[in-house]
């Protein structure tokens, strides 16, 4: 539903990426936050400690990230849109939970600000290593949904998308934010109405996922409903039924089959230039900005360059990259990281398109326009 801001006041700012997402959570109904403090999302965290008491919301620093997570599954069930936010040695330790929020299908938000690593790395520096952490790194079959911004005014708009789908969905949802975009500080603007997707409730079952019955909706606690939540094997109603292979297999159905109908639905994507192109790149986060500059100095010596920049990453936009790799026969795709998107794009394309991966894990050095553009015309030249 279309909603008057109740938070900040419409208008232009100028904000830092982490700020704009505390925003977007405000804006979007957050009213509980837990987290640990953690490089380089800590100012998510300061800021929410200052402007969550404004509106009546709590916000807590817990003992640990497992803690926080725990925390965030526990005020959802309460009635409480609710968030965390960490880095990666946190989100490897939220991993467990994660998994019980999938399972017992509770709406929050994680948002990841990714560093170099892997354990500690480079604290302070920027990754993009948690690309195939945020799909798997909980353990079971289960889709999640994961966002990736490349601006501060993104950081704003897709903080509150995540919370719209985590509501809709009835899963967690995770912003995968790097360093760069965190810190980086830009102009953004606050818009005077936002699509905001309140919670709705159920009172009576399904409470829950089986097959292609989707629950539209949440069973709220204290109201007089009766429901069992676990993360072992339940029925639609909530009850615990760990020797039934069928009812197993109806679950873990259901918690896949909700996501994966959509996925054409919840893709999310910026596409340039890609109806008639000689070179395709795939990019994401704070990558996809050197990409800008890259395509303009090679469009100079007349190279035509198709641009499919994903905001969502997972589900994987399949249908998108098909398109960009039926008319460009070498694809680009640009990363902080040793290769981990483009070992999924290659998965999904056909065989005689050619996936470049072009990977970069520098301290934290982004890539440069000139560094892409170079690659671009030995492509070519090719």
């Amino acid at each position: 539903m279309l909603t008057e801001l109740t938070t900040t006041k419409p208008g232009t700012y100028f904000w830092q990426g982490n700020v704009a997402c505390v925003e977007g959570a405000l804006a979007a109904g957050c009213r509980f936050f837990a987290g640990y403090p953690i490089t380089p999302a800590n100012e998510i965290s300061e800021w929410m400690s200052r402007r969550m008491p404004h509106f009546g919301g709590v916000f807590i620093q817990m003992e640990d990230e497992i803690a926080s997570m725990g925390a965030v599954i526990g005020a959802s069930w309460g009635g409480v849109k609710s968030m965390t936010a960490t880095s990666g040695p946190g989100f490897s330790l939220m991993q467990e939970n994660i998994g019980l929020a999938i399972m017992t299908e509770t709406p929050c938000v994680v948002v990841d600000v990714q560093r170099a690593g892997p354990s500690t790395g480079q604290a302070t520096k920027c990754g993009q290593g948690d690309i195939m952490q945020a799909k798997w790194g909980t353990h079971g079959d289960h889709e999640i949904i994961a966002l990736a911004p490349n601006s501060v005014q993104e950081m704003f708009t897709l903080t509150v998308r995540a919370f719209n789908l985590s509501e809709q969905y009835r899963t967690p949802v995770i912003l995968l934010s790097d360093e760069i975009i965190a810190h980086l500080r830009e102009r953004i603007d606050v818009p005077e109405r936002l699509e905001i997707e309140n919670r709705k409730e159920i009172l009576q079952p399904p409470f829950f996922s089986s097959g292609s019955e989707i629950p539209e909706g949440m069973p709220p606690l204290g109201k007089g409903v009766a429901v069992s939540v676990t993360g072992s094997t339940h029925d639609s109603a909530g009850i615990r039924a760990t020797v039934d292979p069928e009812i197993h297999r109806k679950l873990v159905e259901g918690l896949v089959f909700k996501i994966k109908r959509d996925r054409s639905k919840l893709a999310d994507f910026e596409g340039t230039g890609m109806e008639e192109c000689d070179i395709g790149i795939v990019s994401y986060g704070c990558t996809s900005r050197a990409v800008y500059d890259a395509i303009e100095l090679v469009a100079g010596h007349g190279i035509r360059v198709g641009h499919l920049r994903l905001r969502t990453i997972w589900p994987f936009p399949e249908e998108a990259v098909c398109h960009l790799a039926e008319v460009a026969r070498n694809i680009l795709v640009p990363e902080m990281n040793l290769g981990q998107l483009s070992l999924e794009i290659q998965r999904v394309v056909p065989e005689r398109t050619r996936v470049i991966p072009l990977n970069k894990v520098s301290g934290g050095l982004n890539f440069t326009p000139l560094e892409i553009s170079s690659v671009i015309q030995r492509m070519v030249q090719r």
